[in-house]
């Protein structure tokens, strides 16, 4: 790909070097910078319309603030591959998502102009705010603070907690909301309902700045007298318009809605506000994919489009018609079978239809899904309401976000055995996303929460089976974690059966070793366990555990009795997880084999193909050989 190609891109290194440029040379610096990522993304798949729709925000904020010593906080990080082309990382972006490449989303470990930790959505304005606080504290009192969010990051709840901060902390916060109608999917919900009604008028806006400004050059505009005029303001524009401002009404100045693509007047309203005293939002409204006709007109399917042709914007999908299904595929075409066997059954996702397949119940069965926005806390409590009264919600969340629901999870399940099959999709090492996205945590966070039954199948049949046991009478709240991907077996459709709660199976039978595994990685495991045999040196037991909690005493019983070595493997952290399980057991039992516990270690994974992050882990084939024959990896 020729770089050069670019006459205003190639000069611009970092922002410094885009401040240079004259005001009326920056359409054409997003022109460049929009056919930049089309060109990158293309041959190199990662996060594509949201990064288009807000080339011309980044550019002015670049342009305007001077970062990195003011604050730019983005958040979910989708949408900042144009911030890290002008931040000094452009000639490297080709190995974004790669393996030692650079990450798939901002980090201050990769640069000092990726200002916070970016992957889940939501806390850019409560970061946001800490950083402006702390500005004043240290004696930094010229430096701005802008907070970056979107609609659909705007409905989850800990955007409410920061506004409500922001409200009542003296602060000069500037926050960007990047209304464009969509998070991944389609946004839902009434922030995105009263976003898109929501209208100010420019002139008005106008005349408030510079009276506010003559009031505070001429001392009469303290924080307290500020509050005092911004409420009467609020009370007389509302009795005016007969419109209630959500922001104002919590004394935060509220500004737009602007065209977002306009990049001079993004420019100019960012002057005008940069100095302004107390917090404030600049309401902007942009198109996700802008510039690139296809990502407008299906943004869903090109939020991560894969690999395309960048002239005619066809995708280049490989054929999977005689492939195996993905997991999540299962899961949706299984949940739509037991809807229609059972009709208490309903579905919740946080603002993942697509991804996680649920909008195959949704299309089905629309009056029995629910997408609840991006709200993962929310998503557990709705489902644990509905269980309460009735219903059998199957609520499914990545693995790595429901982090946001752990007390949700405690609290308003688990204390009360609420019927709520809780599916932990993306469970594992999830790949090129890298570590706020791998569901590292799930089993060792969860095996301690009383009334929990925790499963991971071992393939799409045990994902199919789970589902069907969870859903029985008096199971209470069941966990069921599942990877990203294709799954094992094209003949997926088996039989909906019961399995019995806290068994697990022994796959393989062996007396020299004993290998415990659960879920998918069992059929790496099974793979190592193979190739070992074929040798003729070592016989191999290999048991699928299936349940972490409970846990199969009978299996852990047999093993302790008949082997004096012991291999754990799991797709989750080893610190917690089944290993630590499988040796609390063999002590508490009085069994004393020696135990190698395989899994992820105490360690943020970084981001690369799943196999190269196996290797890594130490669980891919080749290490579980050599520990199968009592070498170390």
């Amino acid at each position: 790909m020729d770089k050069n190609k670019f006459g205003l891109l190639s000069q611009i290194k970092y922002p410094s070097d885009l401040r240079k440029l004259d005001i009326d040379q920056l359409a054409e610096v997003c022109s460049e910078l929009r056919q930049d990522i089309i060109d990158e993304v293309s041959v190199n798949p990662g996060h594509f319309a949201s990064s288009l729709g807000v080339v011309e925000i980044t550019v002015a904020l670049h342009y305007v603030f001077n970062t990195p010593d003011d604050r730019i906080v983005w958040d979910v990080g989708h949408q900042a591959y144009g911030h890290k082309i002008l931040t000094g990382r452009r000639d490297t972006f080709c190995t974004n998502r790669h393996l030692h490449g650079v990450r798939p989303f901002p980090s201050p470990l990769e640069s000092e102009y990726d200002t916070f930790a970016c992957g889940h959505a939501s806390n850019s304005i409560s970061a946001a705010l800490g950083m402006a606080v702390a500005a004043r504290k240290t004696g930094h009192d010229d430096r701005h603070v802008v907070a970056v969010i979107g609609d659909g990051a705007m409905s989850g709840g800990l955007a409410f907690e920061g506004l409500n901060n922001v409200s009542s902390t003296p602060n000069d916060l500037l926050i960007i909301l990047n209304d464009n109608d969509m998070s991944i999917d389609r946004a839902v919900g009434g922030m995105e309902k009263y976003l898109l009604n929501l209208d100010t008028n420019a002139t008005y806006n106008k005349i408030r700045f510079k009276v506010a400004r003559w009031l505070e050059d001429n001392g009469h505009l303290s924080d307290r007298r500020r509050k005092g005029i911004i409420r009467l303001n609020n009370a007389i524009k509302s009795v005016l318009s007969h419109q209630q401002n959500i922001f104002e009404g919590m004394n935060i100045r509220y500004f737009g809605p602007f065209d977002g693509h306009d990049v001079k007047e993004v420019v100019r309203l960012l002057r005008q506000l940069k100095d302004m005293k107390g917090p404030k939002l600049l309401h902007l409204h942009t198109t996700k994919g802008k510039g690139y006709k296809p990502a407008e007109n299906e943004a869903t399917i090109w939020h991560a489009p894969g690999r395309f042709d960048a002239e005619t914007g066809e995708r280049i999908v490989s054929d999977s018609s005689n492939k195996p299904p993905k997991y999540q595929d299962v899961f949706g075409e299984t949940l739509l079978e037991l809807a229609q066997m059972n009709d208490r059954i309903v579905g919740v996702t946080p603002a993942m239809p697509t991804g996680c397949s649920m909008n195959i119940l949704m299309n089905a069965m629309p009056d029995r899904a629910f997408d609840v926005g991006i709200a993962e806390g929310h998503a557990v409590t709705f489902s644990g309401g509905m269980a309460k009264d009735g219903l059998q919600p199957f609520c499914n969340i990545y693995s790595s976000f429901a982090q946001r629901a752990y007390d949700n999870i405690i609290h308003d399940l688990a204390l009360l055995s609420l019927p709520v099959v809780l599916c932990l999709d993306r469970g594992g090492l999830v790949g090129e996303d890298g570590p706020t996205h791998h569901g590292a945590f799930d089993m060792a966070a969860l095996r301690p929460i009383p009334h929990l039954t925790i499963c991971s199948p071992m393939d799409e049949h045990e994902l199919r089976r789970m589902m069907y046991t969870a859903q029985l009478p008096d199971m209470g709240t069941v966990v069921i974690r599942y990877p990203r991907g294709a799954a094992e077996h094209n003949d997926w459709r088996c039989k909906l059966e019961a399995i019995e709660v806290g068994t697990g199976r022994r796959m393989h039978e062996g007396h020299d070793v004993a290998v415990l595994t659960i879920g998918p990685i069992g059929n790496v495991a099974a793979e190592a366990v193979a190739e070992v045999e074929a040798e003729g040196q070592l016989t191999v037991a290999h048991y699928d555990m299936r349940y972490l909690k409970p846990i199969d005493g009978g299996i852990l019983d047999e093993v302790g009795q008949r082997f004096s070595r012991v291999i754990t493997v799991e797709d989750g952290v080893r610190c917690g997880g089944l290993g630590t399980a499988v040796t609390e057991w063999m002590a508490d039992h009085h069994y004393t084999p020696e135990i190698v516990r395989l899994g992820l270690p105490d360690e943020f994974v970084e981001h690369g193909t799943v196999s190269e992050l196996r290797r890594i882990a130490g669980i891919d084939k080749a290490t579980i050989i050599q520990h199968i024959k009592g070498g170390k990896s």
